[in-house]
């Protein structure tokens, strides 16, 4: 039987003992053995240390994120093979879906997280800038930087890739490199999944490694800067959490363990109601999806005492209808335990608690393709404790399995109590329309619990379920959940980074944050702010405009164009006893009249107004007083951007409105959406000659069979389809790729060089030439572009067809043969 290997110190390595032998929860057949004998951890955790921590540390949090959505598309690609696995761990289609294509998910959030609101520097500066002088000389701030040492991460059976996912999108994405540690039952999956993740090439050297089987001893060798984060049961989380080299060495440990979750039923969801079916579809969920196997499955139902018999009777005829059986059949909605070592665990557990409640319900028996002898399968049950506040076994004990037990209250504070007997949950969840019972439930519930779902018709459609942990929102719990807190978009970034206060002058803060901070020194040059391109653009960029004195007429206009009538704008009698000595400029013409001051009206890469930040007025404005601006580049944010929009950054601007006598005014934090340059040539007629006029008989190619003229007759010919001479008869490209093809317009991607063009030869042979020489052809291409520049200005609506991208209107033949030209003229060594 095929051992699974371990990768760790950048190599495949298989162990050299016996093993564990893992096997298919379904039929009980052996699939693979995992073994770590003999593996050197302490040379895995240094090598992960200094190589892995060197190249994920000197990326930037905007790569990372990058990266983050690389590897999720690479293994995105090969979902097919990772769901025939799936289905040997006892998991139906829809329990591998959330298990595997939840993880990728989990790697597309921190992506996009990253790339909206992380900086392009490897390191990110936390809250605002604190003045901690009287004027202004020395101040302070925060940045947090990649804690210096290597995360382990231990997780348990039930989610074998997105366990895996979830911790990793937050340590990789903070720059700390990681070790995984799956459980052994299932782990054929997590390696799979593993081995594409190295196969991809995208993650740099020391960034991962994986250990399947036992832990050994790796955890002795942990040290400061290290991190540990354990899912698993609370019992063993204690243990590891008190290890000396833990404990002893102040390493981060963060542990979600398991919880007994509950869900409440309203006063108010009397069968009948939306609220009430609601429930039972959503316990029977939980309850069966990935067959109870959920750190976050509802393992008390709370509902009113006088709807228990209703409950009851409504839950058992759902599960009723709840295939048990192979989860390869269509039939099946629910699959098996992950294997028969956990069908004991379980066994012994729901005997504990029937020791001290009553099973009400033990499921339907018959297996679709399957049996009891070889699989690990159990029947959903459902316990009843009558005496939920003298009946503690409900509270303390745990079946990981589809088991649950129902359980009465009185009113709202009781269900508050039972829910917090748990003594600490990931999730509970509350069901009603009474937004009253819930808001009063709900908080008093909240101290024991990581989060809490509200279910109701209002949002039945569009909710993700109460056992969904989703990346935007913290994932943990308090006491028995364990204390931890993973995910919760951005925050869940913190546990891996160390926050250090940084303290200095202006120009020292700019220097170390490469954010402009106010007082610094400022770069003026020639050359307006607004016609740099995201590149050029320089922290501590900044303009001096020329002065405006502001007059009654403004005030009275402002007034008018924005109906802004407040007393303080329009009526002097109205004054006394206010801030104002007159009739005061509007804040908003002020900020108006500043844009007007410092913007550019020729055309250039500022694409447009992307929002406005921190907005704040200090000193009145009189008719009569002349404000001057100072704008200055304070912050750049790389963005990416999809579909049809021009690639480009934001720029954060701080504006500072002074008066005559020098007096701040107005500070405000303005943003624009500048475009970054593009690496393809312009359209510009004049370029283009002299261009082509490098090109020779004898210039040769650096790729493809082409002659100069026969490029240069290509270029001409396409230019000709420009304008509809001829039009062109079909486009090659399929309906289902076209808007792709289409997009990619936008991008700064070079065309492909070993793109097949496919209105060539099959045979790639080249057509005939038309002209006599390579002079009149190049003087013909020259021609049809004055033309085609004429066309497009009396013209500006047109639309032609493209042979490989369809229908195009200006702005994309622009596009296209912007891009054309310069792979053809790179071709040739023109540019």
């Amino acid at each position: 039987m095929e051992k699974l290997k371990n990768y760790i110190y950048g190599e495949w390595v298989e162990g050299n003992g016996n093993g564990i032998p893992l096997y298919n929860a379904v039929t009980g057949e052996q699939v693979a053995i995992s073994d770590t004998e003999g593996l050197n951890f302490e040379q895995a955790m240094d090598y992960g240390r200094t190589i892995g921590y060197k190249n994920l540390s000197s990326m930037t949090f905007y790569d990372r994120g990058e990266m983050l959505k690389k590897v999720a598309l690479y293994l995105l690609e090969r979902k097919k093979k990772y769901y025939e696995l799936s289905y040997k761990t006892g998991a139906t289609h829809v329990d591998s879906w959330v298990d595997i294509e939840g993880g990728f998910g989990t790697f597309f959030t921190y992506s996009g997280l990253a790339k909206r609101m992380l900086p392009n520097t490897p390191f990110w500066v936390d809250g605002d800038t604190q003045k901690i002088s009287a004027n202004g000389t020395f101040l302070g701030t925060h940045i947090l930087t990649p804690s210096e040492g290597i995360s382990v991460q231990i997780n348990a059976y039930n989610f074998p890739v997105w366990g895996m996912l979830e911790k990793l999108s937050t340590s990789l994405l903070a720059g700390v490199p990681s070790i995984v540690k799956p459980s052994p039952f299932g782990s054929y999956l997590t390696n799979a999944v593993f081995q594409d993740m190295i196969e991809s090439g995208i993650l740099p050297e020391g960034a991962v490694q994986l250990v399947c089987g036992e832990p050994g001893n790796i955890l002795e060798y942990v040290q400061d800067g290290d991190s540990v984060l354990f899912t698993g049961s609370a019992n063993t989380g204690r243990k590891l959490k008190s290890l000396p080299s833990i404990a002893g060495n102040a390493v981060r440990f963060n542990m979600e363990a398991d919880s007994l979750n509950c869900s409440i039923l309203g006063l108010d969801a009397k069968p009948g109601t939306p609220e009430f079916d609601l429930f039972i579809k959503e316990v029977r969920n939980e309850m069966t999806t990935k067959a109870g196997q959920k750190c976050t499955a509802i393992r008390r139902i709370i509902v009113p005492e006088n709807l228990v018999g209703d409950v009851q009777n409504a839950l058992s005829k759902a599960l009723d209808q709840t295939t048990i059986g192979n989860p390869l059949s269509r039939e099946t909605r629910m699959g098996s335990l992950v294997g028969k070592q956990q069908y004991d665990e379980v066994v012994r557990k729901v005997n504990l608690l029937k020791a001290e409640t009553e099973l009400v319900y033990d499921g339907q028996h018959e297996l679709v393709d399957a049996n009891y002898e070889k699989g690990a399968f159990m029947s959903p049950k459902l316990f009843l404790n009558n005496k939920p506040f003298e009946k503690n076994i409900s509270h303390d004990v745990e079946a990981f399995g589809p088991v649950s037990t129902l359980m009465p209250y009185k009113e709202a504070e009781e269900a508050a109590a039972l829910a917090k007997k748990g003594k600490g949950s990931l999730v509970g969840s509350i069901v009603s329309y009474d937004d009253q019972f819930v808001a009063e439930t709900s908080w008093k519930m909240a101290s024991q619990h990581g989060r809490i779902f509200v279910l109701n018709r209002d949002n039945a459609k569009e909710s993700t379920g109460h056992g969904s942990p989703l990346p935007t929102l913290m994932h943990g719990g308090p006491g028995r959940a364990g204390g931890g807190e993973e995910m919760g978009g951005l925050s869940g970034l913190h546990f891996f980074l160390q926050k250090t206060a940084i303290q200095g002058s202006p120009d020292t803060l700019t220097a170390i944050t490469k954010m402009y901070q106010q007082g610094a020194e400022k770069k003026f040059s020639d050359k307006h702010p607004f016609q740099k391109y995201f590149e050029e653009v320089e922290v501590g960029d900044s303009l001096e405009t020329a002065g405006r004195t502001v007059t009654e007429a403004d005030i009275v206009n402002f007034s008018n164009v924005s109906w802004d009538h407040f007393y303080a704008h329009t009526d002097a009698t109205s004054l006394t006893g206010t801030i104002f000595d007159k009739t005061v400029a509007h804040g908003y013409f002020i900020l108006s009249a500043a844009a007007g001051l410092f913007v550019s009206g020729k055309k250039g890469p500022v694409i447009a107004n992307y929002g406005l930040e921190n907005c704040s007025f200090f000193k009145p404005v009189y008719a009569g007083d002349t404000i001057t601006v100072y704008l200055t580049a304070k912050e750049k944010i790389n963005r990416g951007v999809k579909g049809r929009n021009i690639p480009s950054g934001v720029v954060k601007w701080l504006v500072e409105v002074v008066n005559q006598r020098d007096e701040v005014v107005c500070v405000a934090t303005i943003l624009t959406l500048v475009a970054k340059q593009s690496p393809f040539i312009e359209l510009n007629v004049k370029n283009l000659q002299k261009i082509v006029n490098g090109l020779t008989e004898k210039t040769l190619p650096n790729w493809g069979k082409m002659s100069p003229q026969h490029m240069i007759e290509h270029l001409d010919e396409c230019v000709l389809v420009s304008l509809g001479e001829p039009e062109a008869d079909q486009c090659f490209t399929s309906e289902d790729h076209l808007e792709k093809y289409q997009d990619s317009l936008y991008t700064h991607r070079k065309m492909p060089k070993d793109f097949l063009a496919p209105f060539m030869a099959e045979d790639g042979s080249l057509s005939a030439l038309k002209h006599k020489n390579l002079d009149i052809a190049k003087q013909s291409f020259i021609d049809n572009m004055k033309r085609f520049s004429i066309y497009y200005k009396e013209n500006p609506e047109a639309e032609h067809m493209n042979y490989v991208f369809g229908n195009l209107n200006k702005e994309m033949w622009e596009l296209m043969h912007r891009k054309h030209f310069t792979h053809h003229f790179e071709q040739f060594n023109l540019i």
